[in-house]
């Protein structure tokens, strides 16, 4: 069995100006990074905003358990199978993060027949977006502790001080740290720390900006540290916006790559769902819709954190409305929610299957409660059994949700030909989009509402630290924003250990960051960490890369 990277590299692409001419996307509106790989100019946005929008298919996935669910794997088959089915299509993506990749959930392509390329590319430094935001972000972070060694006119209080720094790897060993030491030429010593860069709020930035001049707006909001008087500093008075924006001028504008069949696919951001708000840039996908009658997104992890982000954060603040959710579930999968262990999973257990559809069942109901019609699409493994298989088409249907077979894993697109039509199908037929609570209520009633009717929790505790920063939130002027919970993506609870359809518990919010900037507050359950940490044996033990370039063990 060749592996993911194997069958990228065996792939004969296609330029990029013939990918783009498929869409209808002039050659002056590319720039190049090589033959296979572009970024779209904004002067093409332009041209074509006042186009019909396609229709915009959303993907998503029960919560994931180690057994897989393939979520970018259906998103990118399904592309490819609208495709085959006479459709102009696009894809738009997440941009995958060095972190994962090095550590333990390797590349974010796609697999199998349903890919991405060039796949090596994409999973590593591609075209440099990542490095602008971590650029952008530590600049920030400079810029905030010289003024503080040049005298601190702002009155800045070190113990309060909010941004940190990032890096876009997992590292532990920074999550605390301690800088300026080294005496009174080095700075001011004090506690700080740092995220991951998918964790950034110039990330979050990035994807909710509609062009330049929003951006370094939303860049000047950024709160980042509180006056010995408990006043909110804002990055703008720094004095560097100007030119923590121009770092962006490039990573700004929508990438543009393939799948392994040659269907167009947009990506660009890629902010993670369990500590941030998990969608592409709005751009990528604006920009898509404008070219495409079918539009292909994602959204990070299960439907509880990557979909509601997506349409109570990204859909509220992009005006964007969607037209059908794709729930990504496999035997296996069900299987574990249902509790058997990973070495069980080949047997048939119907008992455990059913245990485990409940978690299934959740998600469309949730899917539900936005008005938005459910399409599960059954990732298909070798060791699944027809009775396993219909087993679960039924128990959909008696759900309200269509379902069908996916194999684009070991077929490409035309494994996905079935779910394709059910996708169409269900897309074609008007729905009742609607937000899951009014951006007018306050944040504890918004949270409660996301864990009471999302993750089926009975209430929500609030630390008294969170309690405190409620009141300070508030305070500030920032009750109104829409928010953006950090919890763990194995289970509708925040205990990770709590599989498939878990009842009779409260969810514990012990703090809350203000993304002023993003124009979201993140509220973190559990033990969610925004700077993950590496495995006992990391994927980067088994990545290799010979002398003529070739690699191997990416994924």
């Amino acid at each position: 069995m060749k592996t993911d990277v194997e069958i990228a590299q065996e792939a004969k692409m296609q330029p990029i100006e013939t990918i783009a001419e498929k869409i209808a996307i002039e050659p002056d509106e590319l720039e190049l990074y090589g033959k296979y790989k572009a970024k779209i100019s904004l002067a093409a946005w332009q041209r074509v905003k006042e186009e019909k929008n396609g229709k915009l298919i959303l993907v998503t996935a029960i919560n994931p358990t180690p057994a897989g669910e393939g979520k970018t794997t259906t998103s990118v088959g399904l592309v490819d199978a609208l495709t085959r089915r006479g459709h102009r299509t696009a894809a738009a993506l997440r941009e995958p993060s060095l972190g994962p990749c090095f550590g333990l959930k390797g590349g974010a392509a796609g697999g199998g027949y349903a890919q991405v390329v060039p796949m090596e590319d994409i999973n590593l430094h591609f075209t440099g977006d990542f490095h602008a935001i971590t650029t952008a972000h530590n600049l920030l972070a400079a810029c905030l502790d010289n003024h503080i060694h040049q005298g601190n006119a702002l009155g800045i209080d070190v113990r309060r001080i909010v941004w940190k720094r990032v890096l876009d790897l997992n590292d532990r060993a920074l999550r605390h740290v301690v800088v300026g030491l080294g005496g009174k030429a080095h700075g001011v010593p004090r506690e700080s720390g740092f995220d991951i860069t998918v964790a950034s709020e110039m990330m979050a930035i990035l994807c909710l900006a509609t062009d330049l001049a929003d951006m370094k707006k939303r860049i000047g909001r950024i709160l980042v540290a509180y006056t010995y008087d408990g006043r909110a500093v804002r990055a703008e008075e720094l004095g560097v916006t100007g030119a923590l924006t121009l770092l962006f001028k490039d990573a700004i504008k929508p990438n543009l790559v393939q799948t392994l069949e040659g269907t167009p696919a947009f990506i660009h951001g890629g902010p993670f769902a369990n500590i941030a708000h998990g969608c592409n840039s709005v751009m990528a996908t604006k920009f898509a819709l404008k070219f495409a009658d079918y539009v292909v997104t994602e959204a990070g992890f299960g439907a509880d954190l990557g979909a509601e982000k997506f349409l109570d954060i990204k859909c509220r603040f992009a005006g964007l409305r969607p037209d059908a959710v794709v729930i990504v579930a496999t035997v296996r999968a069900l299987k574990m929610h249902g509790g058997l262990q990973k070495t069980e999973l080949i047997k048939v257990d119907r008992k455990a299957l059913e245990a485990g559809l409940a978690n299934l069942a959740k998600h469309i109901e949730n899917i539900q409660k936005f008005g938005l019609p459910a399409v599960v699409a059954i990732n298909a493994f070798p060791t699944d059994t027809k009775e396993e298989l219909d087993f679960v088409e039924e128990k959909c249907r008696e759900l309200g949700a269509e379902a069908a077979i996916s194999e684009v894993w070991a077929k490409g697109g035309e494994g996905g030909l079935a779910l394709a039509e059910k996708v169409e199908q269900a897309a074609g037929k008007p729905n009742d989009f609607h937000f899951l609570y009014d951006a007018e209520a306050c944040i504890s009633e918004k949270i409660e509402t996301i864990a009471r009717e999302i993750y089926g929790a009975d209430g929500v505790d609030f630390t008294a630290e969170a309690k405190k920063q409620l009141v300070g939130i508030e305070k500030l002027g920032f009750g109104k924003m829409p928010v953006c919970m950090a919890k763990t993506q194995n289970s509708l609870s925040d205990d990770p250990t709590k599989i498939g359809r878990p009842t009779g518990f409260r969810i514990t919010v012990r703090e809350l960051r203000i993304s002023a900037g993003a124009g979201f507050i993140v509220a973190l359950t559990g033990n969610i960490l925004t700077m993950p940490g590496l495995p006992k044996h990391p994927a980067a033990e088994h990545m290799d890369i010979d002398r003529d370039g070739r690699i191997t063990g990416l994924f």
